[in-house]
């Protein structure tokens, strides 16, 4: 099988999104012959003259499948691949908007949610990453609910942690947020919030952004409590990643969260009242004191979040669109 990943090439520092960037390389490993065509820059005038490139690439290296991810990425996949079939991966913000607040979206994300609903009957199968997600498709048939999933070969979980190679403090509680603080989906200011309310000298909110997945590992490894605050997500990579790393956690209830951490001990789905998250940190530190980490990753195994298992849901419906074809 011979398949394009058409995507985003805007995230700084990586060239390709870690995610997309692991969903190829497990499909790799099950003999799928995959090329990439990233598009660079940002606009939707620029989107739009990748039409021409990527026309031109498929020309010259005929694939037998395009797979898209973001609604964007697929209307320029439907005009450049003319005949041939194109998947679609709805990530979060192109089918739910772009969060500002609890319940506010941006007024130009309206636009990209309005591209959701338009490119759908050109495409061959449509995988949202959550059920909030597939809310929006409106083609049943062809709709399949695949969340990412964890390559837990590399999101190992270590009990001794590597708080020494991280420069961390060996007596402090660690809270750990991920993500840019300047996002207002990511809600960085209820964390902020949420462990002054702790009052105490021994617990520290670090934040970690834009560094290599390798880093993100230890840290996860390393911290007391992993903390998720965001207004809304598709399914949040991170949260399953912290999963697989056996971390406490306290998250909103945000995407498939809710279903993600189901009842395991030591995990916890808060609100957004910058108290209730400080008591359910406080919980979460409790745990940490008294069990040190969680059976998270057992759990991620348990609902098939799994590379291996999602990429074999991703390649039957690869089989699916080229049967029907």
């Amino acid at each position: 099988m011979k398949l394009l990943f058409v995507v985003s090439g805007n995230v700084k520092p990586f060239t390709i999104t870690p995610f997309i960037q692991a969903q190829g390389e497990a499909l790799q490993d099950k003999g799928v012959e995959l090329s990439y065509f990233r598009i660079e820059g940002g606009g939707l005038k620029n989107y739009f003259k990748h039409i021409y490139y990527l026309r031109k690439q498929i020309q010259t290296n005929r694939v037998d499948l395009i797979h898209a991810h973001y609604s964007l990425s697929g209307c320029v996949a439907v005009l450049a691949g003319r005949k041939i079939p194109v998947v679609l991966s709805l990530m979060g913000t192109d089918a739910l908007g772009d969060f500002v607040g609890e319940k506010r979206i941006k007024l130009s994300s309206r636009f990209f949610i309005l591209l959701t609903w338009l490119v759908q009957p050109f495409l061959k199968a449509i995988i949202s990453k959550s059920s909030e997600v597939e809310k929006i498709v409106y083609r049943k048939k062809i709709s399949y609910v695949i969340p990412n999933g964890v390559q837990l070969d590399k999101f190992i979980a270590s009990e001794e942690g590597f708080r020494s190679r991280l420069g961390l403090k060996a007596d402090v509680n660690y809270i750990l947020f991920l993500g840019s603080p300047l996002d207002k989906n990511k809600n960085y200011r209820l964390a902020q919030e949420a462990v002054r309310l702790l009052k105490r000298s021994d617990v520290e909110l670090i934040n970690v952004f834009n560094v290599a997945h390798e880093l993100v590992i230890q840290y996860l490894n390393s911290v007391n409590v992993f903390v998720s605050c965001s207004f809304s997500e598709g399914s949040a990579n991170v949260i399953k990643e912290a999963m697989a790393c056996n971390c406490p956690m306290v998250v909103t209830k945000a995407g498939d969260a809710e279903w993600v951490i189901g009842e395991e001990p030591g995990c916890f789905i808060s609100s957004f009242d910058p108290a209730q998250f400080a008591s359910d940190i406080a919980l979460a530190l409790d745990f940490s004191k008294n069990h040190r980490r969680t059976n998270g990753r057992q759990r991620i195994t348990d609902i098939g979040l799994d590379s291996d298992s999602v990429t074999k849901k991703l390649m039957q419906v690869y089989r699916t669109v080229l049967n029907n074809k």
